[in-house]
């Protein structure tokens, strides 16, 4: 294993996971890289780590540049164990190497590792020299964890970004004018819906703090590394955070018998005849994450569930336990589904919109199979409401 140059004196050192394809419920169809770089200066330092399973692909990357004993610095940036997984062994061969980071990153690393390592902790502003290079960090905190914080290397104009701008995405390029941009950006989108949607305050902060400086290179903690589409990155991360909607109707359901899918192309009909963008997604078919993408920038959100059970079908049930940790704000929503003879499903769909933060417009429900009138009448409702 090779480590790659980005700059001189300055590596890509981490590991490439081509085979996962679920990372905390977000389906990664390609992919994912875990991001490390291994600075070489008076100080040799090492910004961030791999998962643990990645470790010996991290070492074999820097022993082709320097023997890892010899490290002296390295930066957590994140205690995520996708980011700090590899410490344990890192820090058997780097006996003397110091660990810096924010103080509720050397809280959480002492929690999860148990482990009496040399810290330096490291706030806004501060300033470490390694030589002809340094290194200013900047505390991100609830981008998306605490202990989140970014480092900026002036005299290279990097940013290692953390989280941030990054990508679930495996591959051997690793920059941005290497791969094609529209899978990239894709993937940005991705990830921003479903790991940083609900910190859409905080980068706003972060996104400021970094007009101030002179950016050639983000190196992220996964997936491509920025160089050629900087300001197309930033500029939709701004965009993002900002929560600005458009006229966007993701309609998200699952059906027993086919009446709630009837339901659903009813309410399509409604949107489509008001001129809006429509995402059909049916839970059989597409992945939670996959919605959850389409719902970033939707004005309404329409969830249909028959009832089984008493409740909602467990497909449903789960996409909304996931829709209210990411809790998208400012989206008005429809519940809808059919039933046999109880229909508790629609008001639980309502009650989970309401608790996701959306503001729910109506509730429509069908008991057995809508008939050719009942179906007209539901795209009238819909078509009353928007």
């Amino acid at each position: 294993m090779k480590a790659v140059n980005i700059k001189e004196g300055i590596y890509w050192v981490g590991g490439i996971d081509w085979n996962v394809r679920s990372f905390h419920g977000y389906s990664t169809q390609r992919g994912s890289t875990y991001n490390a770089y291994l600075v070489i200066d008076e100080k040799i330092t090492l910004i961030d780590t791999v998962k643990g399973y990645l470790a010996d692909e991290m070492m074999s990357r820097i022993s082709s540049i320097v023997d890892p004993a010899r490290i002296d610095y390295i930066v957590s940036n994140h205690v995520e164990m996708d980011h700090s997984g590899a410490l344990p062994q890192i820090m058997e061969i780097a006996k003397n190497a110091t660990i810096i980071t924010c103080a509720s990153g050397e809280k959480g690393l002492r929690a999860h590792y148990k482990k009496d390592w040399s810290f330096k902790v490291v706030k806004s502003g501060d300033n470490i020299e390694l030589g002809k290079r340094s290194l200013e960090f900047l505390l991100t905190p609830m981008v998306h964890w605490p202990d989140n914080m970014v480092c900026y290397m002036p005299q290279e104009k990097i940013l290692f970004s953390n989280d941030s701008f990054g990508q679930h995405l495996a591959s051997s390029e690793r920059f941005d004018d290497e791969y094609p941009i529209d899978i990239v950006m894709e993937e940005a989108r991705k990830y921003y819906a479903n790991i940083v949607l609900p910190y859409g305050m905080q980068v706003q902060k972060e996104l400021e703090a970094a007009k101030g400086l002179d950016i050639e290179m983000i190196a992220t903690s996964h997936g491509i590394i920025w160089r050629s589409h900087i300001q197309e990155i930033m500029s939709l991360y701004a965009d993002w955070a900002s929560n600005r909607t458009s006229k966007k109707a993701v309609i998200v359901y699952d059906s027993m018998w086919k009446s709630t899918e009837t339901m659903a192309s009813s309410i399509k009909s409604a949107f489509e005849e008001k001129g809006y963008v429509i995402r059909y997604m049916n839970l059989e078919h597409n992945h939670i994450s996959d919605v959850m993408t389409e719902i970033m920038d939707a004005e309404y959100i329409c969830v249909g569930s028959p009832t089984l059970n008493n409740n909602m079908l467990p497909t449903v049930a789960a996409f909304l336990a996931y829709l209210k940790g990411l809790a998208p704000k400012g989206r008005k929503a429809i519940a809808f589904g059919s039933f046999g003879w109880g229909g508790q499903s629609i008001g639980l769909v309502k009650s989970e919109l309401e608790l996701a933060g959306c503001e729910v417009m109506s509730e429509i429900k069908q008991q057995y199979v809508p008939s050719s009138e009942e179906l007209k009448n539901i795209e009238k409702t819909v078509l009353e409401i928007i």
